[in-house]
């Protein structure tokens, strides 16, 4: 729509980016999450920890020693996220680590702080699983479904295949020469 000078009316411009932000809510809501387990710790006193450091200090106790690699491929998160947490971990003084079997690599191993800590974060671990099965009962549309429906709708479309779609013309990419084959 426009006006009299062919200008169009603010309620019929594009958005400007980062705005409306869909996933917005999504962000907000997995980091309210988070935080409100940060809070079930900090109940109990602990200020050190963190809801990303549970998995990979569980796994250390199972373990006992890890690499960086090892941890990373065991929780299905990337060498660079795991490098980060364990340097997170370090400071906060629940785990060590030592020169590995070659010069590229270090074990980490937990601390007695760190070990002190496991037996809490296996019970929170189980009790946050257990919340989040409740918390699916209470909604008309659980959580588990909606990713599962969202990761079938995804193996019958990519999302990148999604976002190029959405591409101005101008700004696609051109279409690769086997995608015709």
């Amino acid at each position: 729509m426009t006006d009299d000078q062919g200008d169009q009316h603010p309620d019929q411009r594009a958005p400007e980016p980062l705005e409306p932000a869909e996933w917005r809510p999504l962000h907000r809501l997995l980091a309210h999450l988070d935080e409100q387990i940060a809070e079930v710790y900090r109940r109990r006193g602990i200020t050190d920890v963190r809801p990303r450091f549970v998995g990979p200090l569980i796994l250390l106790a199972r373990h006992r020693s890890l690499t960086i690699r090892e941890l990373a491929e065991l929780s299905g998160r990337t060498h660079s996220a795991l490098s980060q947490t364990v340097t997170a971990l370090r400071k906060q003084g629940l785990v060590e680590s030592a020169p590995g079997t070659d010069a590229r690599t270090r074990r980490v191993t937990l601390t007695a702080r760190g070990r002190e800590l496991v037996p809490l974060m296996e019970a929170e671990w189980h009790a946050t699983e257990e919340a989040v099965r409740r918390l699916d009962r209470d909604i008309p549309y659980p959580m588990v479904r909606v990713v599962a429906d969202i990761e079938r709708a995804l193996q019958a479309r990519s999302f990148a295949d999604r976002v190029e779609d959405q591409l101005p013309g101008s700004l696609r990419r051109p279409a690769d020469d086997d995608e015709d084959a």
